[in-house]
């Protein structure tokens, strides 16, 4: 039996990272507490495990003698897994505090502030009581998310005082410890970005930026819809958070691997780094980026967490625009299939499915709730700007929303 690596969570984003861990002959341990997650029926063991309860996989993880551990585009596993790491002297990017530091959007916020970033207005609270205590340092509108949730579950925009208590308490059933923020809305210019960064020894190789898109018919307006590889930021303003973004691993003694990383450039003409994650990034966003590049980033992810060699991190100066459209459904039903439409199909280079004709969907109020993804490649950035931004022309879902 080859090294042993703990995967916690089981979605459909580990799939690439068990393929690349069995390509090098590594044992695949897949841990949570759903047993029909679509991961475990991939590797090679799975345990009934809470990933929150971190003593529990520190203990199961020192029984199984594993090798290294990760909670590739699992946001609720990442301190766990960080937290196992140093107890076991494993391999991780970053110690447990600074993990806490980057999982934590409050702590996260306070850090950047007491260290110079560009950050908006942020507190961190448990209760509406203790957040209208303190309405006075904000400026409307705001925005209430959840202290440690992802996938932009819990998020809301509030224009008003009166419409707080409801996005309080919407944060507060998608978080894990019940602490919620409290921030500044910030105005973008263009799109923001969420893509991939990956450091080796506490230097940042590799950072990517996407344009992000958005559907604001949605339940939830804030979770992505799309993505379009490179993006259109100013090269000025990517110099910026790439030097940031360097100076915020240096100063956490970041070690070797990969992150999703947020960032935007505001109207205020400031960019900022709205969240570094260490850990891979849902949306399949590192497979698409490997899909462009070949940069390696799934494969040194692995490497980096069994503590191998790491392969070269190759990236194309000038590559072919690349798009990924989130297909997603308005309401909720029984999904019957989809439609697409032959002319764009020159465009299409892959199409993946999460669920089949019969299964239950849901209304866009997660990331969770994605039907599927479409890849599309097009020379002409602007027409592959319209093809991700109206995916509903091209591309018909039918949902039976009578049940």
């Amino acid at each position: 039996m080859g090294k042993k690596l703990m995967l916690l969570g089981g979605l459909q984003y580990l799939l690439p990272v068990i393929e690349e861990a069995h390509r090098l002959g590594a044992h695949v341990i897949t841990v949570d507490y759903l047993p029909d997650n679509i991961a475990h029926k991939y590797s090679d063991e799975y345990h009934n495990v809470s990933i929150l309860d971190k003593e529990a996989i520190l203990r199961l993880a020192r029984e199984l003698e594993i090798d290294g551990i990760m909670s590739f585009a699992v946001d609720p596993g990442v301190t766990t897994a960080a937290y196992v790491a140093q107890q076991m002297a494993l391999p991780f990017q970053g110690s447990y505090e600074a993990v806490s530091i980057l999982q934590n959007k409050g702590l996260f916020r306070e850090f950047l502030t007491a260290n110079g970033f560009n950050v908006p207005a942020a507190g961190q609270y448990t209760s509406i009581e203790e957040a209208l205590a303190d309405i006075d340092r904000f400026s409307w509108p705001i925005i209430v998310k959840p202290v440690d949730s992802a996938g932009s579950k819990g998020v809301t925009r509030v224009d008003s005082p009166d419409s707080l208590p409801e996005a309080v308490q919407y944060a507060l059933s998608e978080s894990h410890n019940g602490h919620f923020i409290v921030e500044d809305f910030l105005e973008m210019e263009g799109h923001s970005s969420d893509s991939e960064g990956f450091t080796i020894d506490g230097k940042l190789v590799f950072n990517s930026f996407s344009d992000q898109y958005f559907d604001p018919r949605a339940t939830n307006p804030y979770t992505p819809c799309g993505y379009i590889w490179p993006s259109t930021m100013p090269q000025w303003a990517k110099t910026e958070l790439h030097d940031e973004l360097q100076r915020l691993m240096s100063l956490l003694n970041m070690q070797t691997g990969i992150y999703n990383i947020e960032t935007r450039l505001c109207k205020d003409g400031k960019p900022y780094i709205m969240e570094c994650s260490p850990r891979g990034g849902g949306n399949r966003l590192a497979e698409m980026i490997d899909l462009q590049n070949d940069c390696n980033l799934i494969a040194n992810a692995v490497r980096a967490a069994l503590g191998m060699t790491l392969l070269p991190m190759k990236s194309d100066g000038n590559p072919v625009p690349l798009g990924e459209a989130i297909l997603h459904c308005q309401k909720s039903g029984t999904f019957k299939g989809i439609h697409i439409s032959p002319e764009v199909e020159q465009y299409i280079v892959q199409t993946r499915m999460r669920v089949e004709p019969g299964e239950p969907v849901q209304e866009f109020s997660g990331a969770n709730h994605a039907i599927g993804t479409i890849v599309l490649k097009c020379d002409d950035p602007e027409k592959l700007s319209q093809l991700i931004q109206h995916t509903d022309d091209w591309c018909k879902i039918a949902v039976d929303n009578t049940i």
